[in-house]
C-alpha cells in the first residue's frame, strides 16, 4: 500500500510481464521553480563534500545503484557509458569540483536521487494527464509528441496521449518543470532490489527540498 501522498502509476502488461517488480511512484507538490534559498543551497555543499573518487567507485556495489545499474543492463543501455542518474552526479561533481547549484528543483531531484539512489524526475503536474504509467513505445513515436524521434520499444513514462520522459531521466520538454510551473509532479522509477522505503524516501525527500524554496 502507498504512503499518504503517493501514488502508484500504471505498468503495461507486457512490461510487467518482463519486469515484474518495475513501478512508477508518483507525488504532487504545490511548489513553484526558481532560485535555491541558502539553506538547499547549504545541503548541496554538504553532499558535495561527501563525494570522493573513492567514493563514487564503491558507490555502484551498494545494494540500489546496483540495481539500477543491473536493470540499465537489462534494457540494453550500457551503464558505464550511459550512467545511471546516481553515478551520472558523483562523476558531474568530481568534474565540476563541487555540485553547482542550479535552481530549486533541480538541486531537490540531485540531493534526493543521491540520497536514495533513486532517480527522481519532474513533470508539470497541470500539462501532463490524469494517470501515468510505464510503457513500451510504439513505431514513429517523438518524445512529448513532438519532440525528438524514439526509437520502438523503449521504456517511457507516459501518459493516455504521449510518452513523457524515457526511463533514463529525459524529460519532454513541452511537459517538463518552467518558469510558470505552479504544480509539480514528481515521478520515481522503481527496479527489482530497490525497497519501497527507499523509492518514498526519495519522493519525500524531493517534496521536502522543494517546500523549503
Amino acid at each position: 500500500m502507498a504512503a499518504p501522498g503517493l501514488e502508484r502509476g500504471w505498468v503495461d502488461h507486457e512490461l510487467a510481464a518482463e519486469f515484474p517488480s518495475l513501478a512508477l511512484w508518483l507525488m504532487r507538490v504545490r511548489a513553484r521553480p526558481g532560485r535555491s534559498p541558502e539553506p538547499v543551497r547549504r545541503r548541496l555543499r554538504r553532499l558535495s563534500d561527501r563525494i570522493t573518487g573513492g567514493h563514487v567507485i564503491h558507490m555502484r556495489q551498494d545494494a540500489v545503484p546496483w540495481a539500477y545499474r543491473v536493470f540499465w543492463r537489462q534494457i540494453g543501455i550500457d551503464p558505464d557509458t550511459d550512467r545511471t542518474p546516481v553515478e551520472q552526479i558523483a562523476l558531474d561533481r568530481l568534474k565540476w569540483g563541487g555540485l553547482r547549484s542550479r535552481n530549486v528543483l533541480d538541486d531537490a531531484l540531485v540531493i534526493a536521487t543521491f540520497e536514495t539512489g533513486v532517480p527522481v524526475i519532474a513533470l508539470d503536474a497541470d500539462k501532463v494527464g490524469e494517470a501515468l504509467g510505464l510503457r513500451l513505445t510504439g513505431d514513429d513515436e517523438r518524445l512529448g509528441g513532438t519532440g525528438r524521434s524514439l526509437s520502438s520499444r523503449q521504456i517511457v513514462v507516459a501518459d493516455e496521449d504521449r510518452c513523457l520522459a524515457v526511463v533514463s531521466g529525459e524529460v519532454s520538454e513541452d511537459h517538463g518543470v518552467r518558469s510558470a510551473t505552479r504544480s509539480i509532479l514528481l515521478c520515481a522509477l522503481q527496479v527489482k532490489g530497490v525497497p519501497e522505503i527507499s523509492v518514498e524516501e526519495a519522493l519525500w525527500t524531493a517534496s521536502d527540498t522543494l517546500s523549503a524554496g
